[in-house]
């Protein structure tokens, strides 16, 4: 019987638990970066010049480790990830009937005359003057999520790929000291892609 030929592998378009961009290390040297297509591509055909090289993937702002489906030739490896949907976004909150999705909700505001006063003056009254001050405070507030985000990201991208490298634990206690300059010092001597995008990760923990 006349074997038959494999079929050709699938091109379907994969989902990912993240949008991008994308970072690849293959060992301590950064491969590519952009979007799936084009790292998933270049992961692809290193993998046909060498198989025995380690490649590893991440989400470039988060350094979440990512894989893709490389079956098939570099093209139809872009193929599949060319029109990759995004993750599913967060449902949104149920919203009352005739509520437009970016309208207001009148509520009582207790306050001192004084504030109303203050309030009054204002330039355009009292409820924009109320927007303002919560959305300045949100921004306040959002500075230390931003910088846990930054530490976790850092973390997760040196403990990947500079966890054996010299002075990877005093790095690390230089960074969560929120010393800058003693990161730089201890990071200096590492691979420089590593230690590019390990500084660029960390630099917004630093702010």
């Amino acid at each position: 019987m006349t074997p038959q030929a494999a079929p050709p592998a699938s091109t379907s378009t994969s989902t990912l638990p993240f949008p991008g961009p994308f970072i690849a290390f293959a060992g301590p040297h950064r491969l590519a970066d952009g979007s799936a297509a084009e790292v998933a591509a270049a992961v692809k055909r290193l993998q046909l010049e060498d198989e025995t090289q380690q490649v590893l993937v991440f989400d470039l702002e988060t350094a979440h480790p990512v894989d893709f489906d490389l079956r098939g030739t570099p093209e139809q490896v872009a193929a599949r990830y060319a029109s990759a949907p995004p993750a599913p976004p967060e449902a949104e909150p149920a919203r009352g009937p005739g509520r437009p999705k970016l309208g207001v909700v009148a509520r009582e505001v207790t306050l001192l005359p004084r504030h109303w006063d203050w309030l009054a003056a204002q330039p355009g009254g009292a409820s924009v003057a109320l927007r303002k001050l919560v959305e300045a405070a949100r921004r306040d507030q959002s500075a230390p999520a931003r910088r846990r985000a930054a530490q976790e990201a850092a973390y997760r991208f040196m403990s990947a790929l500079a966890g054996n490298l010299s002075d990877f634990e005093e790095a690390l206690r230089a960074f969560y000291a929120g010393d800058a300059a003693g990161f730089a010092k201890l990071t200096a001597e590492w691979p420089e892609d590593i230690r590019a995008h390990a500084q660029r990760l960390a630099a917004p923990a630093f702010e």
